[in-house]
């Protein structure tokens, strides 16, 4: 690969903006989530501080251990942490100084601390990666110096991103075949996936119109983005290959992101397949393209094998996709069919054979790039600078090498011959290091059940137990005439996990049953969660006597046709009770809550409150009522307002750049006026030294 420079600060830039998301998101929410009135208060998952407090880190390592340090509740150490990480991160977006290694090793500290306490809120695969993403940043940033001056290791590390790139999109493809799911073997899945997400968009209604055969297509499309195209081109090194892989990844997050609300997901995808692009790729974007220069007749020959070789790797995608799904096209009857020509031992033996030299090829890859940072070091001037080089090279050289020997164990999980060949010595280092969360296998977040539409739990509250109404969430399709909602940056994490709650039980998640005890109690902090708008509450003004929950199966509406306007975006079909219905004194209830704790009380100092603890009690109130997206909007419109004028205000003038340069012929035809003009000795000695001075300012000189 090229130089690295500009992708590289794409990805660091990338890493604080999710991160300002990730905080900001999850600050809204943490009264209803952690608080004492909340879901699952954290004083039930903290255990009680009977031992040191670096014993305590050890066993947990989280910073909310420090709270009763500061003469604060644990809801307000929550409440802090989010808040520097959410300011920290904004700073590193907004100033390319703080985008170093010191920066980001905070951030990923911070949001370990929240993950750590998270029984309920942070538990989904995009937190798992944000987690690893973020200590690969470590690596990548620079060490408090500024990032446009790059390093021999730089793309050392950087390649870890690649890998992770890899690992991700891979292992996604790969679980989908892998896990039994009979829709990607009938290639039907995106048939109904678009009704089926945690949280669809509008625009997924008018993708569900599509026709079936083309629903099929763009499932052996995705099959192929996911599991052969970064087989051929993620460590291509045909650059061209690499290129082609990073468009076909970027619109396929594209497309997900615009049919349903993943957003931060797909941005860290998209953060991550930057580690495909190089500086002279980028620099080509906003710019017209230069004149090609001619090339030699070594060039030229070099030029068409990569490009037989590039057209080799396209014809065998195209047959891979004809002959692996049996594609056939009707021309008379306009149709295109397709069927799976594999089962599921062909796939497992498939997965036996290409991962022992994915591996391999990971090891070339990264080898080739500890050579090539190696040979850098010698290129440096001085004893001095060689040997501060050459140290740097070891210690990055060793912990790129630790963290790719540790993604093995993941990256091989889905392969039991493999993994029983792994040294056990590294197993263990993985079993050591996991409560670090710094290395995942991904795959798909949760196997859905078979059914066909969008299983939901939808909650009903009445006052007599008798007539019922139903409690309607801000950022859960649930009203069949309401447009599905876009959320934008918005992560609302107890809309989701009702949603996967749907394909279980609620014996198995015990703070549904809290869930419940909260709303018959009226708590303002949870009712938050659900709905803002007290008009859209049904008991804004008194908390149901009862509450029941029943389970629904939506389907998305079918367009008429002939253009009239849209009546209803869902249609449902009741399935089952999903909960009792129970009111604040039964019994049942209590028991099934007793399944939460608390562990211990964490002893808080009972003195007067400190000015810390008033300052977040101030910032709380001040967003009190607002709804988490429009908090998210108003942050990123914000940014991207200090962003813009940072970059109208600081970004030098073309004539500023280009005016070094019209002054270097003058100098010239000055320096040669005067050497014509002197005609004695002294005049030629003074020509002679000024031509010396000259040469020495020179860039080959410099270099």
């Amino acid at each position: 690969m090229g130089e690295i420079t500009i992708p590289r600060q794409m990805f660091l830039w990338s890493v604080a903006s999710i991160y300002m998301c990730a905080f900001a998101s999850l600050y809204i929410q943490i009264p209803g989530l952690f608080g004492d009135n909340g879901v699952v208060p954290v004083r039930s998952i903290m255990p009680r501080m009977e031992k040191p407090l670096l014993e305590q880190l050890q066993e947990m390592p989280t910073l909310l251990w420090l709270a009763p340090y500061l003469g604060l509740e644990l809801q307000q150490g929550l409440e802090l942490i989010c808040l520097v990480g959410a300011l920290l991160s904004l700073s590193a977006v907004l100033l390319k100084t703080l985008r170093n290694s010191l920066v980001y090793l905070c951030l990923w500290a911070l949001y370990l601390s929240l993950y750590q306490v998270s029984l309920l809120s942070l538990f989904s695969r995009w937190d798992r990666l944000l987690l690893e993403t973020g200590f690969l940043a470590i690596l990548v940033a620079p060490l408090l110096r500024s990032v446009s001056s790059p390093s021999h290791h730089d793309a050392m590390t950087f390649w870890l991103t690649r890998w992770l790139f890899f690992r991700l999109i891979f292992g996604s493809g790969v679980s989908k075949l892998s896990k039994g799911d009979t829709s990607w073997w009938e290639l039907t899945a995106l048939t109904h996936y678009f009704e089926d997400q945690a949280s669809p968009t509008p625009l997924a209604w008018y993708a569900y119109q599509l026709p079936y055969w083309l629903l099929k297509l763009c499932t052996i499309a995705v099959l192929e983005a996911e599991i052969i195209i970064p087989l051929l081109m993620f460590f291509s090194p045909i650059r061209c290959l690499r290129l082609t892989g990073f468009y076909i990844q970027i619109f396929l997050q594209l497309c997900q992101m615009l049919l349903g609300n993943w957003s931060l997901l797909n941005l860290l995808t998209i953060a991550l397949s930057f580690s495909l692009l190089d500086d002279e790729k980028v620099r080509s974007w906003p710019s017209p393209q230069k004149k090609k220069k001619t090339k030699t007749w070594s060039q030229t020959f070099v030029w068409l094998i990569a490009l037989l070789i590039e057209l080799a790797v396209g014809l065998l995608i195209l047959y891979s996709a004809k002959w692996l799904f049996g594609l056939h096209i009707n021309w008379e009857q306009k149709t295109v069919s397709s069927k799976t020509n594999f089962n599921e031992k062909d796939f497992e033996w498939f997965l036996r054979t290409i991962t022992v030299p994915s591996i391999w090829i990971g090891v070339l890859s990264l080898t080739w790039e500890v050579v090539i940072a190696l040979l850098g070091c010698f290129c440096e001037r001085g004893f001095f600078s060689k040997l501060l080089a050459l140290v740097q090279w070891a210690v990055f050289t060793v912990a790129v090498a630790g963290m790719f020997a540790l993604s093995l164990v993941p990256y091989t999980a889905t392969n039991s011959d493999t993994v029983s060949n792994i040294l056990p010595e590294l197993r263990k280092a993985h079993s050591m290091m996991e409560r670090y969360q710094l290395v995942h296998a991904y795959d798909i977040s949760q196997k859905r059940s078979e059914v066909d539409g969008r299983p939901d739990v939808i909650l009903q509250g009445s006052k007599d137990g008798k007539s019922w109404m139903e409690i309607q969430f801000m950022y859960k399709p649930d009203s069949l005439s309401s447009a599905p909602p876009v959320l934008m940056l918005h992560q609302p994490r107890l809309d989701w996990h009702i949603w996967q709650l749907s394909s279980s039980s609620h014996n198995e998640s015990p703070w549904f049953t809290s869930l419940i005890l909260r709303l018959l109690q009226g708590k303002p902090e949870v009712v938050n969660l659900i709905q803002v708008d007290e008009g859209q509450y049904p008991f804004s003004k008194e908390p149901p006597a009862f509450i029941r929950a029943q389970l629904y199966n939506y389907h998305f509406t079918k367009s008429e046709g002939d253009g009239s306007q849209l009546q209803k975006w869902w249609k449902r079909q009741y399935v089952r009770d999903f909960y009792p219905t129970v009111n604040i004194n039964d019994q049942a209830m209590k028991s099934m809550l007793s399944q939460l704790g608390p562990k211990g009380d964490v002893h808080i100092q009972p003195s007067i409150e400190s000015l810390l603890s008033q300052a977040l009690v101030l910032v709380r109130d001040h967003i009190k009522g607002l709804p988490g997206h429009l908090v998210l909007i108003s942050l990123f419109a914000t940014v991207a307002c200090l962003c813009l004028l940072k970059l109208l205000l600081f970004r030098p003038s073309v004539s500023q750049k280009m005016e070094p340069r019209s002054k270097k012929p003058k100098d010239a035809a000055g320096t040669s006026q005067k050497s014509a003009a002197s005609s004695s000795r002294g005049g030629r000695k003074e020509n002679k030294e000024e031509k010396g001075q000259d040469s020495d300012r020179s860039p080959r000189k410099r270099k």
